[in-house]
């Protein structure tokens, strides 16, 4: 199923190059051509030492940090200020992508979270995936990372809030803890010597630094994620590690490939006119529109990222981009669809309407108001 969604992606790519672009012309080939570079210098440039990294970290949070243990504080029975908080940073902590958030949501929600609450969960948990966040940093900057991750913990709060405000109504289901799975209990010595090795790789290997410095280090970081990890996890839990970093490896680094060859084509194919005509600036009917997009729009976990690169290249505003970001990590036509059997049409146009607007107004308040570095 999963190579079958590939294909149909590569296919629907070649398909709309086929169109826009007239085949055996000489931007056809450029564009081609470009997709190639285009992948070729990401994974150069960006696999070792940040999505290899990045995907362990992910395996180690599904497999080393108590899920129920977040799930609790997410129950109607939970203080509000506590149960907003959790929500709007246990994606995190699950290390959820945008192709799970959905059976999570059902799940909390089902099982006794209030609306609110599981709303919270529901936008933000893509939106801080560790390995979004430090691609975000390492290709498009830091200053945009940051500003996202701020914003998306802020919208998925206030709109979480006022879904709950508005349908007040009894929460599903027992109250009992959501248990997601058998766990183990680590100590927090052993998880601190299986991440922090594992951040100093990230950090490090994308730092501008001396190579005489950085291999080093790096090398170092591996010695002692080795040491910790055979003193520390026995070998079940060693191979669900790896297990799990392999399954997250492989669900989502085709689709960003995809995603990247398709990048590198429109970085030639669209003309830069019409992305500066429509998403240019920082105005908001430019974020507003970018918003639309993006809640309309598929993306595969990670594969906005070099898409917006190449919008940016061609004049798309840093608000829209911010805007592209917020909305279309929660939203899709298949999320809809999804939570149109789950939550019914009025909650799903409320929410569809508050992640669009707040997404168009945090861009336009970004790229008009604030500047990190």
């Amino acid at each position: 199923m999963h190579r079958e969604k590939v294909k149909l992606i590569a296919l629907l790519i070649v398909f709309l190059a086929l169109v826009i672009i007239p085949f055996g012309s000489e931007v056809w080939q450029q564009s081609l051509i470009n997709g190639l570079l285009t992948l070729q210098d990401y994974a150069q440039h960006h696999t070792l030492f940040c999505l290899v990294p990045a995907f362990f970290i992910a395996g180690g949070i599904a497999v080393f940090i108590r899920k129920d243990t977040v799930i609790r504080f997410l129950g109607a029975k939970a203080k509000k200020y506590v149960s907003y908080s959790i929500a709007s940073v246990a994606g995190a902590i699950l290390a959820v992508c945008s192709c799970t958030i959905l059976p999570l949501f059902a799940g909390i929600y089902k099982r006794g979270s209030g609306l609110g609450p599981a709303i919270t969960f529901l936008y933000a948990g893509p939106a801080i995936n560790i390995a979004a966040i430090f691609l975000t940093g390492t290709i498009l900057g830091w200053e945009l990372s940051i500003i996202r991750l701020i914003f998306a913990i802020l919208i998925a709060i206030i709109v979480g809030m006022i879904m709950g405000h508005l349908f007040q109504e009894k929460t599903e289901g027992d109250q009992g803890e959501l248990i997601v799975e058998d766990e183990f209990s680590v100590s927090k010595l052993s998880l601190a010597g299986l991440f922090i090795p594992l951040l100093a790789v990230l950090v490090v290997g994308g730092a501008k630094i001396s190579a005489s410095y950085k291999y080093p280090l790096i090398s170092l970081a591996i010695l002692l994620l080795i040491a910790f990890v055979k003193k520390g996890f026995n070998s079940e839990l060693n191979s669900n590690w790896l297990w799990r970093t392999w399954y997250f490896t492989k669900k989502i680094l085709p689709y960003l490939f995809v995603g990247i060859f398709a990048a590198g084509i429109l970085g030639v194919a669209l003309p830069q006119e019409v992305v500066q005509q429509w998403l240019g600036g920082n105005r908001f009917q430019s974020s507003l529109l970018a918003s639309v997009l993006g809640a309309t729009m598929y993306f595969a976990t990670l594969t906005e990222i070099p898409i917006i690169e190449q919008l940016m290249k061609l004049g798309m505003g840093k608000g829209p981009a911010l805007s592209l970001f917020l909305a279309g990590y929660s939203l899709s036509l298949p999320n809809i669809i999804v939570l149109l059997s789950l939550l019914g049409k009025k909650k799903v146009l409320v929410y569809y309407s508050l992640v669009v607007g707040f997404s168009a107004l945090a861009g336009f308040i970004y790229g008009n108001y604030i500047h990190l570095f």
